[in-house]
């Protein structure tokens, strides 16, 4: 299974940078790991909500431009479907079984995902109620990721 991550900005914190390679490295033994950053818009303090639509307008078409036509997309969403873990897993081994070789999560910037985005998405997903920043949300997909192919595979994980 190839599992590409595309998310909007880089991570500029060294913790989380080492986080991100830990679970990358692990999960090579899983599938083939691909994450694609695309450049996040400086939103000014105080902007329009015509000014905001505009700008996840901008990270919308750099998002949609990286997105390969075969795969299954997965958008990261507040308002998305909650799964437990196990879900998450069970849901994945479904793709691979039905025969889609190529899952794409995407995580938005600051802003969220501009509409095209979520309407191009397969499924969307939310890890909770609240919000997170979108590099601690790379951790915590990336873990989840990781945990899923874990229990997929019948191996211990912590609960």
């Amino acid at each position: 299974m190839q599992i590409t991550i595309i998310c909007v900005g880089k991570i500029k914190e060294k913790f989380y940078k080492e986080a991100v390679l830990e679970y990358s490295k692990r999960l090579g033994r899983y599938c083939k790991l691909n994450i694609i950053e695309v450049a996040d818009e400086m939103t000014p303090d105080g902007a329009s909500d015509n000014l905001k639509l505009q700008i996840m307008e901008k990270e919308a078409d750099r998002i949609l431009s990286k997105l390969p036509a075969d795969a299954h997309v997965i958008s990261l969403e507040i308002k998305g479907q909650e799964y437990t873990s196990e879900a998450l897993s069970s849901y994945m081994e479904s793709l691979g079984i039905s025969g889609i070789s190529h899952i794409v999560f995407i995580i938005g910037g600051s802003l969220g995902l501009h509409p095209s985005v979520s309407d191009r998405a397969d499924m969307h997903l939310s890890f909770s109620r609240m919000t997170f920043p979108h590099q601690l949300m790379r951790v915590i997909l990336l873990e989840q990721i990781y945990r899923s192919y874990r229990i997929m595979n019948g191996e211990p994980y912590h609960k």
